[in-house]
């Protein structure tokens, strides 16, 4: 099995990251990288596997060199340092002196073992994602990721649009290489920025979406607890595990097995007009850049910004009608929410119980679509 060959601090509590920093099925590809989540630190590896001619190691050789921190967002800035230095290990194991000196040089205080931090407080994800996750992630996903999603998941988009914004355990199968999965194909970077509200005030109560990165079967324990995370696999098996995830999405197959989220499956008309709108934001946007007009404007941003306004619409009309006399939220609150009456029913009950909104719904009623 893999093991922890050396680490500094030397006190420090890596149980699991030996997994977590290796993934499964590694051993079939040549390199790879690893975002993951040990307690209240982030973590990144860099993954390595050289052919050596010794029985001993059974004719390769495969490592990985990886740091934990409490913030994200430092951790981009040091993948190339880690690449040399796992191809350093492998060339030459047992000299540490390069990790020394990093360590000495970046050392800061990190959460002690009880996963309490002593100078910081946890990293909130959501619905603060855009200050705190995207502009690094942007940095390191390759130009045009955004586009790569949107071709690839199509209408789907808006499938797990919902499913993020019920604050849903979302589990995303792929074979290794993980930095695959959880970055090129960006589906974990997506879902997070897809449930982004910027209005104060709003769900004190909500349960915190966590991006854990990639998880496997030493993780089975931590996913137990959680009531709201987005995540990577390479291990099939979780696929069996239905009381660990809500979602579970393999290429592009989004399903899941609670009945009561089955109709969340269905593209209406109301998501296919978002998605239209979505395609006309970014034809005008390529062409703007084309002239040469607009410089300055990304993908990233557009879609950020496109599904923010969208949440932020919604939230604001269940709020306004929660405040009102009635509190009645009828069928065209609903198709100015950009929601249709009748498809979005069952997301629009899900979404008031999750956020705790007291309103009271009269859409049933097939005359009103």
């Amino acid at each position: 099995g893999n093991m922890v060959e050396w680490c500094l601090p030397q006190d420090i509590d890596l149980e699991g990251v030996e997994f977590k920093s290796m993934a499964s099925g590694s051993h079939k590809i040549q390199s790879d990288f690893i975002y993951f989540r040990k307690g209240l630190c982030f973590g990144l590896a860099c993954f390595a596997n050289m052919p050596v001619e010794s029985e001993l190691e059974r004719g390769a050789r495969m490592k990985s060199v990886g740091i934990l921190s409490p913030s994200y967002t430092l951790l981009y800035r040091y993948m190339h340092f880690l690449e040399n230095q796992v191809r350093h290990q492998l060339e030459m194991p047992g000299h540490y002196s390069h990790l020394e000196a990093f360590y000495d040089d970046k050392k800061g205080v990190l959460p002690d073992s009880k996963g309490t931090p002593s100078s910081q407080q946890p990293v909130h994800w959501l619905p603060s994602i855009h200050r705190y996750m995207y502009p690094e992630m942007k940095i390191t996903h390759p130009a045009g990721c955004m586009s790569q999603f949107i071709k690839f998941f199509g209408e789907q988009i808006l499938v797990l649009w919902k499913f993020a914004l019920l604050r849903k355990r979302i589990l995303i199968f792929s074979p290794p290489p993980v930095g695959v999965v959880c970055y090129r194909g960006i589906v974990l970077y997506c879902c997070c920025c897809l449930a982004n509200v910027s209005l104060p005030g709003l769900g004190g109560t909500v349960p915190e979406s966590k991006p854990f990165f990639y998880v496997n079967v030493a993780d089975i324990e931590m996913l137990e607890t959680e009531v709201s995370y987005v995540a990577c696999t390479t291990e099939k098996i979780f696929e069996q595990k239905r009381d660990l995830y809500d979602v579970y999405v393999d290429n592009q197959n989004v399903k899941t097995h609670h009945e009561h989220l089955q109709p969340l499956l269905k593209i209406n008309n109301a998501d296919k007009e978002k998605y239209r709108r979505l395609n006309d934001q970014r034809q005008m946007l390529m062409y703007s850049q084309e002239v040469g007009e607009d410089c300055s404007s990304c993908e990233e941003d557009l879609f950020i910004l496109f599904f923010m306004e969208q949440n932020n619409r919604i939230f604001q009309t269940l709020m306004e009608v929660s405040a009102s006399q009635d509190k009645t939220l009828t069928a065209d609150h609903a198709r100015g929410m950009g929601l249709d009456p009748q498809g979005d029913r069952s997301f629009l009950m899900d979404l008031l119980e999750v956020y705790g909104i007291d309103v009271m719904l009269v859409i049933d009623n097939p005359c009103c679509t």
